[in-house]
């Protein structure tokens, strides 16, 4: 039995050809199949891209035994795979069995493949291929010849190497951003570590990931834990250095990984990799490192390229082609951002003016700056409406509330127009909350929206939204019901209109439309707390259809919907209401809110 569909999908990305099998084992380096490779080139502004990460490839490069085949394999892989946007490929150290000069001849003609093509890529000096009693102060080797800093002058990553030349640094760039990557020696001297820390203060902006060939070994349950030496190398080093957010290792088998806390209190991922004790040495295994700067997460996979590729497997080789215990396929969820905003804080786009915002069929558009953080909003405040057209707000303050329900807030959504937001604090049993709601002669308060409509707005909702007591709250809402607008379908007591909230965060419009007695409703799905988002609710007189971060949900009524019912009465935001009575109060933030009489697009959102 065969993987059929990852076979083809390696072939077809220029592994080996459909005629190759484990018994001819060809090394095809520097054949012309080789050179016939495709033009696959990275792309470094993606937010998805892949380091490629090599541990120890010794036995495959032991004096006159061994076999090139499986590297060639995986530097293929890394040359020609187009879906996985491999942007760097970092060995680990052991590069051969001997540390002799023919040995590195051989491997050193198999890396040429990515020399020709300018690839970027990184190795370092495990205890094997140099004299493992010395530290990098050893002098001239054989790995220094072939692997030393002349190799990399045509490098586009590499930056630079300690004068000694076993311990190096790249900068590469992948979602948009660059990236360090040190590549120490087997035992950098304390001069080494001092080069390290130089490296890392002449970048202070950069997210650093440390290769290195001892750092951690693993126990059988693959729990990680420090050498001797490791532990001076993070005490010296990494420790201290809160731009490391990810160390990669050799040396030791069998996997694992561990999460270290540093001095700045930030989470430290260190992960060890090995698998020169499996089938063919390895097997030239890698480590798919699949940043996704998205969706704040690490995919990790391990995998031959080399068997993958292989027409017939054996029983063995169908179980060592790919490795997918608990420590070879894992992800590791991280907050780029906030892990990096230490030393890299990702800036904050200035605030745009309110007249960018005043496209035409603006109603009314209003932000919440001016106040005090934390302050609360004053009882008789007047939030004006942007456009001009008089569609103001005034405060309301829910009966047994005090002036705290609703406060200014500094924080905001980065990609809101404006810098600040309103804090409300709505709740139920018992109802307790303020309000904004337009002034009696809003003009708004009047409009039928007969052309379509558009009502936006931003909000975060806070960790203990879904305790029970914050469902259904609205963030926008027409104060008059749909009787009060003649209507007898469903419920006519609901809201004539109103974006609310259910107990579990997701998104409600519901509405009274002008053609239709009954309520149309569409339906979002559940939103994470404590995350910025932005709404949008669009109508063009035949559909409407709820938007989150400019994205259609799924659930929008195919029914038609034109325009609005208009029962007479305020406009409430951050509220919703029942049979003409204000019911439940917002609880969280709630930033800028924009109403248009007539559909946008999303290139049209508020969105920055």
């Amino acid at each position: 039995m065969t993987d059929t569909p990852r076979r083809n999908f390696l072939r077809n990305a220029g592994l080996l050809g459909a005629g190759a099998a484990v018994a001819t084992l060809p090394n095809v380096l520097g054949a012309p199949a080789a050179e016939a490779l495709g033009n696959h080139r990275p792309d470094p502004e993606d937010p998805r891209f892949t380091l490629v990460v090599m541990p120890d490839t010794q036995y495959l490069f032991d004096e006159d035994r061994g076999d090139a085949a499986p590297l060639d394999a995986s530097l293929r892989y890394v040359l020609d795979e187009a879906d996985d946007n491999v942007v760097f490929l970092a060995h680990l150290g052991d590069l051969t069995q001997n540390g002799r000069a023919d040995e590195f001849a051989r491997i050193s003609r198999s890396f040429q493949a990515l020399d020709r093509r300018r690839f970027p890529y990184s190795t370092l000096a495990g205890n094997h291929d140099i004299d493992g009693s010395k530290d990098d102060q050893r002098g001239p080797s054989p790995y220094l010849d072939a692997f030393g800093p002349q190799r990399q002058r045509n490098s586009p990553t590499f930056r630079g190497a300690s004068k000694d030349g076993y311990n190096s640094y790249h900068v590469f760039r992948g979602g948009g951003r660059e990236w360090l990557l040190l590549a120490l020696d087997w035992r950098p001297s304390a001069g080494g570590l001092a080069w390290a820390k130089q490296v890392l203060a002449q970048h202070p902006t950069l997210p650093a990931i440390l290769t290195i060939h001892e750092l951690v070994w693993a126990d059988d349950a693959g729990h990680a834990e420090f050498s001797t030496f490791g532990e001076l190398v993070w005490k010296e080093l990494v420790d201290g250095s809160d731009q490391i957010f990810l160390t990669l290792n050799g040396h030791y088998w069998p996997t694992g990984r561990v999460t270290r806390q540093n001095a700045a209190g930030h989470d430290v991922h260190v992960h060890i990799a090995n698998y020169q004790d499996r089938y063919y040495g390895g097997s030239a295994m890698v480590r798919r490192y699949q940043f996704d700067l998205a969706r704040g997460v690490i995919d990790v996979r391990t995998f031959s390229p080399w068997l993958a590729a292989q027409d017939h497997l054996s029983e063995m080789q169908q179980v060592e082609v790919e490795r997918s215990g608990a420590n070879d396929y894992f992800s590791v969820e991280i907050d780029f951002a906030e892990r990096f905003k230490g030393f890299a804080p990702v800036p904050v786009p200035p605030a745009r003016p309110a007249k960018q915002l005043l496209v035409p069929g603006t109603v009314a558009y209003w932000r919440f700056e001016g106040g005090q953080d934390g302050k609360p909003v004053p009882g008789d405040v007047v939030v004006r409406d942007q456009t001009g057209r008089g569609n103001d707000l005034t405060r309301v303050t829910a009966p047994g509330s005090g002036p705290d329900a609703l406060k200014y807030a500094s924080e905001f959504s980065p990609r809101q127009p404006s810098r600040a937001s309103l804090r409300f604090d709505g709740g139920r049993d018992p109802s307790r909350g303020a309000y904004l709601r337009t002034v009696d002669a809003a003009p708004m308060n009047k409009l039928k929206f007969e052309r379509g409509y558009t009502v936006e707005a931003f909000f975060r909702l806070p960790a203990n939204f879904k305790d029970g007591h914050h469902g259904w709250c609205g963030l926008f809402a027409r104060q008059g019901s749909g009787a009060a607008a003649g209507k007898t379908g469903d419920d006519p007591k609901e809201s004539a209109a109103t974006l609310s909230l259910s107990d579990s965060g997701e998104l409600q419009w519901a509405v009274f439309p002008l053609n239709q007695d009954r309520i149309s409703t569409n339906w979002g799905h559940e939103l994470p707390v404590e995350k910025w988002w932005h709404v949008a609710v669009v109508n063009d007189g035949r559909r409407t259809v709820v938007y989150v971060d400019g994205c259609p949900v799924v659930r929008n009524p195919a029914t038609p919907a034109v325009g609005l019912a208009n029962p007479g009465g305020s406009w409430l935001v951050g509220a919703s209401s029942y049979d003409g009575k204000v019911d439940r109060s917002f609880a969280g933030l709630l930033g800028d809110v924009r109403v248009v009489d007539r559909p946008l697009n999303p290139r049209e959102f508020m969105l920055g």
